[in-house]
C-alpha cells in the first residue's frame, strides 16, 4: 500500500484559491512529499521538513520556490500525511 496525503478543509480552500500555476504546482508538491515520506519512514530515515514535536509526528518545510509553507503530520497507521496547516504568501 502506498502512501498517500489528505488536506484538511482551510488548507484544501487555499490551494482552490491560488493562481491555477501555483496550484497545479503545489498539488503536484503534496502528492510528491506524500511518497518522500513514506518511502523515508519504510527505510527507518527521518522524513524531510524541521520536525515540530518531539514524537516525530509534526514536520514544517517550505516549497522550494514558492512563497508555499506546509505543516504536515505522519499517519503511520494509515500509511497517510496529513495537511492541517498550509501558509500562501501572496
Amino acid at each position: 500500500m502506498s502512501w498517500s496525503v489528505w488536506t484538511e478543509e482551510i488548507p484544501a480552500q487555499t490551494v482552490l484559491d491560488m493562481p491555477a500555476d501555483l496550484r497545479g504546482k503545489t498539488a503536484n508538491f503534496l502528492r510528491a512529499l506524500a511518497i518522500e515520506v513514506g518511502g523515508a519512514l519504510d527505510l527507518g530515515r527521518r522524513p524531510p521538513g524541521d520536525p515540530m514535536d518531539n514524537n516525530g509526528v509534526r514536520y514544517s518545510l517550505e516549497m522550494p520556490g514558492e512563497p508555499v509553507i506546509i505543516e504536515y503530520m505522519i499517519m503511520r497507521d494509515k500509511k497517510e500525511i496529513r495537511v492541517p496547516v498550509l501558509v500562501w504568501f501572496y
